[in-house]
């Protein structure tokens, strides 16, 4: 009775902090694009902060070169777009490489590759989440993101209940299958037609919403799943559970956002490609 009751509260937990982070993302994305800029970047900083404490150099002092790097990062995407982004990832390497030089021997070099790693992994991939809301029609393609990871994991999760056999990941996921994996792109996929029919004449761009809209979120779909094992790996080597506890009953940002670290840039460079003038 106690394991039941603590099953019971665990789950209660995990579906109130649920509810409360969609009307978050909800409220976020709904407002508009500037208050989706401050509360992405916020993200960022917090999930870069939780990196930073797994890999153990968020106490050091160079781990606000990382933070500082982020800010800069989103003020460069604001204000025009990736053009630069190379140039900041050129720029970022060389500043954290010279304060690895003129202090050494205070730092590892693996310290110095994770300050790096981390602002790619986890700043740049969710900067995007921001620039598809930026766009003309991002009030109504941003929720292509979330349809591909948290649409694709739902029906992921249905379908391996009921089918699944196959392990897809035995060592990194034991309960993930590929039976599961195949359901979640489709159903991801179907989602996303559904979604495309119901905006079809709200987005810009786009002529036919329901394929392109299907074909991104399939193709996010199978990404989100790399994303999500890819955070597993990272916990399974430095011997975590979660990143943090932020969002109770779910872990910290990164825990909560792992996929959507992969099908953010995925859906802006598809509506690029996919949506020829979307974005001007």
């Amino acid at each position: 009775m106690a394991i039941k009751n603590l099953m019971n509260k665990s789950f209660l937990t995990r579906a109130i902090s649920g509810v409360l982070l969609v009307a978050i993302i909800l409220l976020t994305v709904i407002i508009g694009a500037d208050v989706c800029f401050i509360a992405i970047m916020l993200a960022s900083l917090i999930g870069l902060a939780e990196i930073y404490k797994v890999v153990g150099i968020n106490a050091k002092k160079l781990s606000i070169l990382g933070y500082v790097g982020t800010v800069v990062l989103f003020i460069m995407v604001r204000f025009t777009g990736y053009e630069h982004l190379g140039m900041f990832i050129v720029l970022y390497t060389l500043v954290i490489l010279a304060a690895y030089v003129f202090s050494f021997p205070a730092y590892k070099t693996e310290e110095m590759m994770m300050l790096i790693f981390g602002v790619i992994y986890v700043s740049v991939m969710m900067s995007f989440v921001y620039s598809v809301r930026a766009s003309e029609s991002g009030i109504y393609t941003v929720w292509l993101i979330f349809i591909c990871a948290w649409g694709c994991d739902t029906c992921a999760y249905l379908t391996g209940v009921t089918l699944g056999k196959h392990k897809m990941a035995p060592v990194l996921s034991p309960k993930k299958s590929i039976e599961g994996a195949v359901g979640g792109v489709i159903g991801a996929a179907a989602i996303g037609a559904l979604y495309g029919y119901i905006v079809r004449n709200q987005v810009v761009g786009i002529k036919d919403t329901m394929l392109v809209f299907a074909l991104i979120s399939a193709a996010g779909a199978l990404i989100s799943m790399v994303g999500d094992l890819a955070a597993s790996a990272i916990k399974r080597n430095y011997g975590i559970k979660d990143f943090g506890k932020l969002i109770p009953g779910h872990g910290g940002i990164l825990d909560r956002f792992d996929s959507i670290l992969f099908t953010a840039p995925v859906v802006y460079y598809f509506l690029v490609f996919l949506g020829k003038n979307y974005f001007g």
